[in-house]
């Protein structure tokens, strides 16, 4: 009896195992059911994030973009990453600007296109503004420039560091914002080298010869002087390039008829060996090319030295604005009335309307005549000589005028 009722046991104990392990498998197949529908659920939802959002670990211009969307990205490089190089007193610093955007929202999604991957991935990726590196070292490379500008036979070392006060790469563009030092170093050149209104010795011609003694004369509207402006531009530019050397006669000026500076390099003060001289107190003229004397005239009449103000022939070394045929010269008499005067030849050295011309009109030719009947300012030539000085004159020749 007591082995039926043990054995009725030992049935019911493994019957109640069976249970169990059945129902330990029941719930660990709809656990596994339940993961599995999870997991599927779950990559189901990555792959949906990952359609518009960056991976984990992206950064953009130093700005970490990682799980942002496109939009989100694009705001938040905008407010927090470097946009311009800037050069100050000789220091380079990259900084933001907030009043610009560093990025485009199309710019962003080319990066996004790079990183993207069908499941979120970890790995870090990493993309430079590689045009503010570039602007980086440009400017380093900028603040240690120096260019050598060559002027008048004089050289100057320009230096990057102590004449470019503030300079700025933004928005792809390099300006220079504040250039007063070297302004400032271009002015004192132009004043050490320009010949324009500068005052020198000068042997006029005497008879035949052509060379006699010397007199002071002044470079009015002759002569070239350093334009600034441009010179600076071209130093900055250099400066920008890597260029070691400039040609300062690239960047001269002139006054008169002609903005380009005249005399550049040339012997004697600048005014050569091509030259007119007149004398108003002789009433003479000469024309001296390659430095020998090839017209001298004894007999010219220049302009009214006693009466209304500025009829006088102005003195100083001026130059031949260009020749003309067949011209009408107009202006006013003495008591205000016009004149128009017919002349074939017309070579014109002043902006005033100073210039040489035939003078049919004129009966009066003695040494006098300029004093109380000479011309308006011009050069009164008799018609029968005006050819030889107008085949013997080219245009921008100096034109010296002394008493």
């Amino acid at each position: 009896m007591q082995s039926k009722r043990n054995l009725k046991k030992y049935n019911n104990r493994n019957n109640m195992f069976l249970i169990i392990i059945g129902i330990v498998l029941i719930l660990a197949v709809i656990f596994g059911v339940v993961l599995y529908n999870n997991h599927v659920e779950s990559q189901k939802q990555a792959k949906a994030f990952a359609i518009n959002h960056f991976n984990p670990n992206v950064n953009i211009y130093g700005v970490e973009v990682g799980n942002l969307t496109i939009n989100k990205a694009t705001t938040k490089i905008n407010r927090k990453a470097n946009n311009i190089v800037s050069l100050e007193n000789g220091k380079v610093a990259i900084e933001r600007d907030p009043s610009i955007d560093t990025i485009k929202k199309k710019e962003v999604a080319n990066y996004f296109k790079k990183q993207h991957t069908t499941m979120p991935d970890k790995q870090n990726y990493e993309y430079r503004n590689t045009d503010l590196d570039a602007a980086n070292k440009k400017m380093q490379a900028v603040s240690h420039a120096v260019v050598n500008y060559h002027v008048a036979g004089k050289d100057y070392q320009l230096k990057a560091q102590s004449l470019i006060n503030q300079a700025i790469y933004k928005k792809g563009k390099y300006s220079f914002l504040n250039s007063e030092n070297l302004t400032a170093k271009l002015n004192k050149i132009d004043q050490e080298v320009a010949t324009i209104h500068q005052n020198y010795k000068f042997a006029v011609p005497k008879g035949n010869k052509v060379a006699g003694k010397k007199i002071t004369i002044k470079n009015q509207s002759y002569g070239w002087g350093v334009h600034v402006k441009k010179a600076q531009a071209a130093v900055e530019q250099a400066f920008l390039n890597g260029t070691k050397n400039l040609d300062g006669k690239d960047y001269i000026y002139g006054l008169g008829y002609s903005t380009y500076g005249l005399g550049y390099g040339k012997n004697n003060h600048g005014i050569g060996n091509n030259y007119i001289v007149v004398s108003l107190k002789k009433q003479e003229m000469w024309i001296v090319k390659n430095g020998k004397l090839v017209v001298h005239l004894n007999d010219i009449v220049t302009g009214t030295r006693d009466g209304v103000k500025g009829n006088s022939t102005p003195q100083g070394v001026w130059y031949i604005h260009y020749k003309q045929g067949h011209a009408v010269l107009r202006g006013r008499n003495n008591d205000g009335s016009k004149y128009a005067s017919p002349v074939r030849y017309w070579m014109p050295f002043t902006l005033s309307g100073c210039g040489f011309h035939d003078a049919s009109w004129r009966g009066d030719w003695s040494k006098k005549a300029y004093l109380r009947g000479g011309s308006h300012g011009c050069v009164n030539i008799k018609p029968r000589e005006i050819k030889q000085v107008w085949h013997n004159v080219s245009k921008h020749e100096p034109v010296i005028v002394y008493d």
